[in-house]
């Protein structure tokens, strides 16, 4: 009976090797990747890459022209503090390097202009560190600002909310540890095949929630990642939000560095009879690769210039 028992356990064990050794190749591929001389070259040259885009941003019932930029950068972070660290080399193991994103919106709404930004920590070594550690939103126009963070803390995510809206006020609470919709853009450009695809769980954007004054909650999703039909040299992700509707498009190149080349976004805007189904859109305009925050000077606005802003 034990002998019987015994073969039983070798066949199952062979079964499933195979899983576990490609789930390894998988992992190791990420790291290979990012451990690169490429990579190094691109990444740790000590400056930023950014990105501006011609902005079509829907809102109020309405598209509003204005534009985005992404700023990409990496950074020696704080596992414990989550914030960016002052001294990395006297940590004592506390340091995890970063992919930063910078995400920037600036629209106009009639007389008064909307500027939000978010700041996205994403962890390099997404096979060590499989979650974006910190989320920061913020969002200011002429009735007031608002601003939401993410700190991941062991299993959930601890949320804050502000606002100056009686209806949403100032919150906390926790949402279970899931994929972040604001951690796909850097998934993007360290390992696109990490991306998750079929029927997911995941936390939307927070720009996304407070354009549509939702409140953050898990939610279900349809992901997708398939080849451009109009450019064989591009790739579509692709997320279809069960609940609401809505759904966002990210087109980014397939080769490193995996540049992001626009991106669209459709979900009901507007309030009461003014409401409608609108597709907000964003298309790559100019980069600039630089150590943008020694460029403080009345001279370096030419740096404005030459990002077409």
């Amino acid at each position: 009976m034990n002998r019987a028992r015994f073969l039983i356990a070798i066949v199952f064990f062979l079964m499933i090797t195979p899983f576990y050794s490609s789930e390894s190749e998988e992992l190791s591929g990420s790291s290979s990747v990012v451990d690169s001389q490429d990579f190094k070259d691109y990444w740790y040259d000590g400056k930023a890459e950014i990105t501006s885009y011609k902005l079509e941003q829907a809102r109020y019932g309405e598209l509003h022209e204005g534009y985005a930029v992404l700023v990409f950068v990496t950074e020696d972070f704080s596992k414990s503090k989550q914030v960016k660290l002052d001294d990395p080399q006297n940590a004592n193991g506390d340091a995890v390097k970063v992919l930063k994103l910078n995400r920037i919106k600036k629209f106009d709404t009639g007389i008064y202009r909307y500027s939000m930004m978010d700041s996205v920590f994403t962890p390099v070594y997404i096979d060590k560190y499989p979650n974006t550690l910190k989320i920061t939103s913020s969002s200011q126009e002429w009735c007031g600002n608002t601003f939401t963070q993410l700190n991941l803390d062991s299993n959930a995510y601890e949320v804050r909310s502000f606002s100056y809206f009686e209806s949403e006020g100032d919150r906390k609470f926790n949402l279970q540890k899931e994929i972040l919709e604001d951690e796909l853009w850097a998934r993007i450009r360290l390992a696109p095949e990490s991306l998750p695809v079929g029927r997911i769980k995941i936390i939307p954007a927070a720009m996304a929630s407070r354009l549509t004054h939702k409140e953050l909650e898990v939610e279900i999703a349809e992901a997708s990642l398939e080849q451009n039909s109009d450019d064989t040299n591009l790739m579509n992700y692709k997320l279809v939000y069960d609940d609401s509707g809505r759904t966002m498009e990210i087109t980014f190149s397939k080769a490193f560095p995996y540049e992001i080349m626009s991106w669209e976004e459709s979900y009901i805007s507007g309030f009461g009879k003014d409401s409608k189904t609108l597709t907000t859109k964003a298309t790559k305009n100019k980069v600039l690769i630089s150590d943008y925050w020694k460029h403080n000077k009345t001279v370096d606005r030419v740096l404005r210039e030459k990002l077409g802003l």
